[in-house]
């Protein structure tokens, strides 16, 4: 079973949505899957350098008392998969495409639940600007991949096509938010949904697979 997922690592949603699906396929150890990510950033059109963090809580939430409730909504969401939400220290929101870059390189090497993962955890949690090519670094070295190796990469623009060509897809299939999963691609569905309902697809696609042989 070949699950694609359209992902970005500043939505917190995606973290939510990643955490049950991985938690679905425990509950279901006789499923073969192979996860994959697929880039999708929800604002590539940032600068570089991204937008400072109380600007976009200011422009894009509506100021700090909408925003405080909106993150609380979601960080209660988290807890309940063990995730740890710290939205005052995040620094800023990132153009997210060299972290994009950085998780297909990951996952080339078998890694990409990982990278994602620490890219997650270092954004919403730990207060570290994914955006950055030190952070990136550091990053990709903490989940064992080869320092000196990940700077000369983010130093270029490897894998940026395949950043733009899932982007591309995604606007094909009508994708407009993440998190987004195709299964096998014929079956897809949207959002962090419930643990039950992650494992209820799973089963729904393995009994067509055995209708269908």
């Amino acid at each position: 079973m070949r699950i694609e997922v359209w992902s970005d690592v500043v939505c917190p949603w995606c973290w939510i949505g990643e955490t049950r699906l991985f938690r679905s396929l425990q509950q279901r150890p006789e499923v073969q899957a192979e996860v994959v990510w697929r880039p999708f950033q929800l604002q590539p059109d940032l600068p570089p350098q991204g937008k400072p963090w109380d600007e976009v809580i200011r422009t894009k939430f509506g100021g700090p008392e909408r925003a405080r409730a909106m993150f609380q909504h979601v960080a209660a969401a988290g807890a309940q998969d063990g995730l740890a939400f710290d939205f005052e220290s995040i620094p800023a929101h990132p153009n997210t495409r060299d972290a994009h870059r950085l998780l297909l390189l990951a996952q080339h090497s078998g890694l990409g639940r990982e990278m994602a993962e620490a890219l997650f955890a270092a954004n919403f949690a730990e207060g570290r600007d994914v955006g950055k090519t030190g952070v990136l670094t550091d990053v990709a070295a903490q989940v064992g991949m080869d320092r000196d190796r990940v700077a000369r990469f983010l130093g270029g623009d490897e894998l940026g096509r395949q950043v733009d060509e899932s982007q591309a897809e995604a606007a094909r299939l009508g994708i407009t938010g993440v998190p987004f999963f195709v299964i096998d691609g014929r079956y897809a569905f949207s959002g962090a949904q419930p643990l039950e309902t992650f494992v209820s697809v799973l089963d729904r696609v393995r009994q067509m697979d055995a209708a269908a042989d």
